[in-house]
């Protein structure tokens, strides 16, 4: 909550209801909200869908404006994160705390096959939602040829790759692109790669959850590679 409270990239919050004790909290870190209600904590409780567990404050934020790709930095070890069709809120919430943890210039997504930035994928994502700039695209293989023409360039993950990610990456701006996992990368999506990798696993297992192989790669992207920081 505080999270949304302090990102620039939202306007003021639409409503915001707290227990007095609560109020006093976020008063004295962000000053009188207009908006601010106070309520007890069964009455918040009412506020929200079934099932919602709150902590004394409810916040309907003003919503996130989407970022166009021309806005993500292109520099020496930038990396964005793309996902074609992972359309489980709890993974895209996961990625997206692992996107914020290794200082991900953004993560994109396509705007028909991916889940709103609410409910249990802001749960999930514990705040990152507000750290992690999020591009919507109609078409991602129209996104990723804009990209190439902006500077980047695109490595997709895929089981039968011949080459590692280690590999692959050599510390230019990188879009990583990954599929859903029963599917993987669509055709066209992985056409516009300019090279497939996969991530080794030498215990013969197949697959890893997505959220755990999105990981995994960005921990491997984050690392430090010669040629970062040439011209």
């Amino acid at each position: 909550m505080e999270a949304a409270l302090a990102n620039p990239r939202r306007g003021p919050p639409v409503r915001l209801a707290a227990t007095p004790d609560k109020a006093r909290q976020i008063e004295a870190r962000f000053g009188r909200l207009d908006v601010l209600e106070l309520h007890d904590s069964h009455r918040i409780g009412l506020m929200l869908p079934q099932g919602a567990v709150h902590q004394g404050v409810a916040l309907r934020p003003a919503p996130l404006e989407d970022t166009d790709l021309g806005d993500f930095d292109v520099r020496p070890g930038a990396v964005l994160l793309m996902l074609d069709q992972v359309t489980d809120p709890q993974n895209v919430g996961a990625i997206l705390r692992s996107a914020a943890a290794f200082g991900v210039t953004g993560v994109i997504l396509q705007d028909r096959n991916a889940p709103k930035l609410t409910g249990a994928l802001a749960k999930a994502a514990a705040g990152a939602v507000e750290k992690t700039p999020v591009a919507r695209v109609v078409n991602l293989s129209r996104a990723l040829e804009e990209l190439s023409r902006l500077g980047w360039r695109a490595v997709g993950l895929a089981g039968e790759a011949e080459r590692t990610l280690d590999a692959a990456l050599d510390g230019s701006p990188t879009v990583l692109v990954m599929g859903s996992e029963g599917d993987g990368l669509r055709r066209l999506v992985s056409e516009h790669c300019d090279e497939l990798a996969r991530i080794p696993m030498p215990g013969g297992f197949e697959s890893l959850n997505v959220s755990a192989a999105a990981a995994i790669a960005l921990y491997e992207a984050a690392r430090p590679r010669q040629g970062q920081g040439a011209g």
